[in-house]
């Protein structure tokens, strides 16, 4: 039952000859009180609880593995769908504790500076997977932030994001703030739109060059879904506020960083209210890009906020078990 939401588990009540109220004490148990087995659900009666286990459990399924960085980053394995498992990091930063949930085993996009993209497409997580990482890592109780930053591209799988979303945040559910999530895309403006439209949640654009010809010779989606058509939607919604965007940025010697790639970056992104996290690049086999030198990452952010563009260097976590920006790929192969 873990990914359904209100309405999914009002019907789940009316199916067993519960009153529809019950959906509500159900989710409670589920995503408030965190139960792993029906038996937990104290307050339904003996009987509605063997009725909804005759045709349903709540589904939470523990991590496969895990494994721990030197920097304290956790990169978990979790199910994921047939013939292919998921993994999640988990990032601590002094009080913050942010999950990085994947949405899709694999990708669709074919970046090809990504270790994912190079693993191809195996299938869309449902809702409940996405919710399973969440709720199953050891440290659930003191997340404070969530990420769809993992594997896949979460506007390709828009509905069970969105769901996810719900889930998250809905007063039945777990009830965060969207200000606690943010979605990560390469640029797909309609599913785009949709999320704009429907959540509060921050929103990261991979965007990675400044120059078209360039990008999509990293980015093939760039022949799709033009950055500069991706800008401008972006441009249509308010993020001076409490809604966040972010620019991401990954930094490759001679590619992307030099003085012109900066300001053709600030000129981008002019009108917006953009910011931007410089990320150094975490090499991958089959791959020719090379790491910026940490001199000119920092040139090349004060370049930026010369011209009035928000930039930081993000603080590369996880690389040493292979859980950095870029970095996550599994097959299952038992």
């Amino acid at each position: 039952m873990i990914g359904l939401d209100l309405g999914e588990l009002q019907n789940v009540a009316l199916e067993i000859g519960m009153p529809k109220y019950g959906g509500k004490q159900i989710a409670d148990w589920i995503y408030g009180k965190r139960v792993v087995s029906i038996d937990q659900m104290t307050n339904l009666s003996k009987d509605f609880r063997r009725r909804l286990s005759e045709s349903y459990e709540v589904g939470r399924r523990e991590p496969l593995s895990s494994i721990r960085s030197v920097d304290g980053t956790v990169k978990y394995l979790f199910p994921g769908v047939i013939n292919c498992e998921v993994e999640s990091v988990m990032i601590p930063d002094k009080e913050r504790a942010t999950l990085c949930v994947s949405s899709q085993a694999g990708c669709k996009m074919g970046c090809r500076f990504c270790m994912t993209g190079r693993m191809g497409f195996h299938g869309n997580l449902p809702s409940s997977a996405i919710i399973n990482q969440i709720l199953s890592v050891d440290e659930s109780e003191d997340l404070t932030n969530v990420v769809f930053m993992g594997m896949g591209e979460p506007l390709d799988n828009i509905d069970a994001v969105l769901k996810s979303i719900d889930i998250l945040t809905a007063p039945w559910g777990l009830g965060w703030s969207p200000k606690r999530i943010t979605v990560s895309t390469v640029g797909r403006p309609k599913e785009l739109a949709k999320l704009l439209e429907e959540t509060k949640v921050h929103v990261a654009f991979s965007l990675h060059h400044p120059y078209a010809s360039e990008r999509e010779d990293l980015m093939p989606v760039e022949k799709a879904f033009p950055a500069k058509n991706v800008l401008n939607l972006l441009r249509q919604y308010d993020f001076s506020k409490q809604r966040r965007l972010s620019i991401e940025y990954i930094m490759w010697k001679d590619i992307n960083d030099d003085q012109r790639h900066a300001d053709a970056l600030a000129r981008l992104l002019k009108g917006t209210d953009a910011r931007v996290n410089l990320i150094r690049y975490h090499s991958i086999p089959a791959f020719n890009g090379e790491p910026s030198p940490n001199q000119r990452m920092i040139e090349f952010r004060d370049r930026l906020n010369q011209q009035g563009i928000t930039a930081t260097i993000r603080a590369s976590r996880g690389e040493d078990i292979l859980a950095a920006c870029g970095m996550l790929s599994t097959v299952n192969k038992r």
